[in-house]
């Protein structure tokens, strides 16, 4: 049996494991020496500053034009970077940077060049007391519109270890998404390095009714939900892409003709967000497998307010998500497993 450590932890050590293998790689950004310590469970402390110094752990400016840009550059020169930009908020200061420089330039180069980087999105998704210009959720959708970027959303210790590892070793830019609401979740993880594929996804939990499908922390939700659906008799699977770029639609699809009934969670806002690229292949791959039609629970189009009440109130909670499955399989009196 695996140690049990935290999903933040698990992330450092998928850092420290690489840096310890590679001298090129090297992370940097906005007072992260304060940020790169952790302590697991088992007492366990990851100290990047004190182990790799200042030389391979830099605090930059607050300044994410300028974190992107030296990334890319030094990517281009032959080191493997990790930038984090500690707010997903304010990925927008550096969007030329990320879609302009970052995204494009192994296609404008002809491949001559790569730009092998990570770039490490902290604190993502909606929590209370982040508000407006702190708490965005569901900003991976604004950069899946690049090509050339692969984007990866962890949602469990595991995956945020070997996601980190296989972002750090691939030789295009992957963006990572850290989604805060996940970062205390605690699950096995193996002490050796070990990588999770970019690309492939996961069924988290098996079922045979319904499925449900998301990111990030509208993984971690849906177990919730099915576990509490189980009492009722119905059977969800929890599908987990693991990454939007690529997307393992084989994952989806097939999950999809199993149980002949869908729900897609996105912690996002709905218009043009991740679900509702997620509602599409469905839609064009997979419109006859359905029993039913398909169902999307986002976050309302609004932004996002401080407060826990209004919060609960436009997001997508495990009790929503309860009720869309109750209402998907019950709503024309489908049968559902006695199990």
């Amino acid at each position: 049996m695996a140690r049990v450590i935290t999903w933040r932890h698990a992330m450092y050590e998928g850092i420290q494991q690489e840096m310890r293998r590679d001298e090129t790689v090297f992370y940097m950004g906005e007072t992260i020496r304060s940020y790169a310590i952790s302590k697991a469970p088992d007492g366990s402390i990851i100290d990047l500053t004190k182990e790799f110094g200042e030389e391979r752990v830099r605090d930059t400016a607050i300044a994410e034009t300028a974190i992107i840009g030296m990334g890319v550059g030094a990517a281009m020169a032959g080191s493997r970077p990790i930038c984090e930009i500690l707010f997903a908020d304010f990925l927008g200061v550096a969007f030329d940077e990320i879609f302009n420089q970052a995204a494009v330039t192994r296609y404008v180069t002809g491949g001559q060049a790569t730009i092998p980087m990570v770039i490490k999105v902290g604190l993502h998704g909606a929590v209370a007391g982040l508000a407006p210009q702190h708490g965005h959720a569901g900003m991976e959708c604004l950069f899946a519109h690049s090509p050339g970027l692969k984007i990866a959303l962890p949602s469990t210790p595991y995956d945020a270890k070997g996601l980190m590892i296989s972002s750090i070793r691939d030789d295009n830019p992957v963006m990572y998404f850290e989604n805060i609401n996940t970062y205390g979740v605690e699950g096995e993880v193996p002490e050796g390095p070990y990588t999770v594929p970019l690309g492939k996804g996961d069924v988290k939990r098996s079922g045979s009714d319904v499925t449900l499908v998301g990111f990030a922390v509208m993984v971690q939700r849906a177990l919730e939900a099915a576990e509490e659906l189980e009492k009722e008799g119905i059977s969800c699977e929890v599908v987990d892409p693991r990454t939007l770029v690529p997307l393992d639609k084989e994952a989806i699809l097939g999950s999809v003709k199993k149980t002949g009934r869908v729900i897609v969670l996105d912690e996002g806002c709905k218009t043009c967000g991740t679900g509702a690229e997620l509602v599409a292949v469905i839609a064009e791959e997979g419109l006859t497998y359905l029993k039913a039609p398909i169902r999307r629970l986002a976050m309302a189009d609004s932004s996002v307010p401080a407060g826990d009440n209004l919060l609960e109130y436009i997001c997508v909670t495990k009790e929503k998500i309860v009720q869309a499955v109750r209402e998907c399989v019950r709503g024309k009196g489908i049968a559902v497993s006695s199990k």
